[in-house]
């Protein structure tokens, strides 16, 4: 065997080992989950619910819970083997306030009651050039989270992406949704604070490159 297919052999046997581990693990769901409406049951408390979407590593996820234990967080993506480090690390930490979920965006409402959800993070997301509908903030997506959010429910967007960003505002704008809170540069003035300062492993690959980060948030009506 070549090293080439020695290490394509080795790659997806280490894939199917982490994808057993994601399925086993008691803080992991997929799409055959039926916790739609009973997320608060799971997590056996009342605290406000928060998704990561396409959450990757979950790396933001597991920062936020960290910094809030009063609050519940699932981290939201398609691809099991990234999200098998996420739910790795917080059984490690016991962090239990903290689940993972494997399903496609497109289909929250199918997990996620109506009002259920009380805010949203998107973290350096794809900005999908040419594709503007398969922008996280597309107005087909702002409506499927219109239908899992509490009113009044923040929408939280970081990204590296001036496009997506600029992006994001013309929608908004489309909308007549007017931005709480638009930052342009994350750390024009140092370490912000601790909710931004959090640092995925991407954005740390953007910042090495002196890229500039990005943040804003706002509320569907």
């Amino acid at each position: 065997m070549s090293a080439t297919l020695f290490f394509c052999a080795f790659m997806s046997k280490a894939k199917l080992q982490k994808f057993a581990e994601f399925d086993a693990f008691p803080n992991t769901f997929d799409a055959r989950c039926t916790l739609k409406g009973q997320w608060h049951g799971y997590f056996k408390n009342d605290h406000p619910l928060v998704l990561e979407l396409a959450c990757g590593k979950a790396d933001y996820c597991i920062g936020l819970a960290r910094l809030h234990p009063d609050r519940n967080y699932i981290g939201v993506d398609v691809k099991g083997n990234r999200l098998w480090r996420g739910a790795k690390t917080a059984l490690e930490e016991q962090l239990h306030h903290c689940a993972f979920l494997r399903v496609q965006i497109d289909h929250l409402e199918d997990y996620f009651a109506p009002g259920e959800v009380d805010e949203i993070w998107i973290t350096f997301a794809d900005p999908q050039p040419g594709k503007p509908r398969k922008r996280l903030t597309h107005p087909l997506f702002l409506e499927r989270y219109r239908k899992v959010l509490k009113p009044g429910g923040f929408i939280h967007l970081k990204t590296d992406s001036e496009l997506l960003f600029e992006s994001t505002l013309e929608v908004l704008a489309e909308l007549n949704i007017e931005p709480q809170r638009i930052v342009r540069d994350v750390y024009v003035h140092g370490t912000p604070e601790p909710e931004l300062a959090i640092q995925t492993f991407y954005e740390r690959m953007w910042l090495a490159e002196g890229r500039t980060i990005r943040y804003l948030n706002f509320r569907l009506p």
